[in-house]
């Protein structure tokens, strides 16, 4: 059941870090910037109310049902997992800086090369330019992979990111969806 964080857990939450969902084989593996504070305190990835990644999940048809973020572990059985460029939390993610963004994707590219997920899928333009040094890449298929995995950016579904709605998140997850459907055939 979902714990409802108060603002004095959520203001403690600085630096905090939310466990990977990570298992071998993922047929997606999708990478956040950071955990927010709302997050930290939690513990649950994309946990704020408001956030999009579960009902985009659900409309883009990666789950048959809205899984809530304090049922996170469930998405390993649609073959999904989460992880973050940058483990600690923060109030938002302009303050991470372009070394810590760059050292996570290193460290994203080792989780890759250890759990070899088919697709990888950044959320979040801005930070994937930063972390991978593309100062022109666009949402979608990269021409690159990131070690084993095909390599997609897919917008960030925060709520405070007003250029996406979640009709156009579910379409542009949907994108991705497609690519992967065949390796999510033995899922629900």
């Amino acid at each position: 059941m979902e714990h409802k964080p108060t603002k004095a857990e959520i203001a403690a939450a600085v630096g905090r870090t939310v466990p990977d969902l990570i298992a071998p084989g993922l047929a997606v593996l999708f990478c956040g910037i950071n955990p927010g504070l709302y997050s930290g305190a939690t513990g649950h990835h994309f946990a704020r109310p408001g956030n999009r990644f579960w009902p985009t999940l659900h409309a883009a048809g990666f789950t048959d049902r809205q899984v809530r973020p304090w049922e996170e572990r469930e998405l390993l059985e649609y073959g999904l997992g989460i992880t973050n460029l940058v483990a600690r939390a923060t109030a938002t993610a302009a303050e991470l800086g372009q070394d810590e963004l760059r050292a996570g994707r290193a460290r994203l590219e080792r989780k890759v090369r250890r759990f070899r997920p088919h697709a990888v899928a950044v959320l979040g333009i801005g930070a994937y330019r930063l972390a991978f040094n593309h100062p022109r890449a666009a949402v979608g298929r990269q021409p690159a992979s990131l070690g084993p995995a095909v390599l997609w950016v897919l917008p960030n579904p925060s709520g405070l990111n007003a250029n996406h709605q979640l009709p156009d998140l579910g379409r542009t997850f949907g994108q991705l969806r497609a690519l992967v459907g065949s390796r999510l055939a033995g899922y629900p």
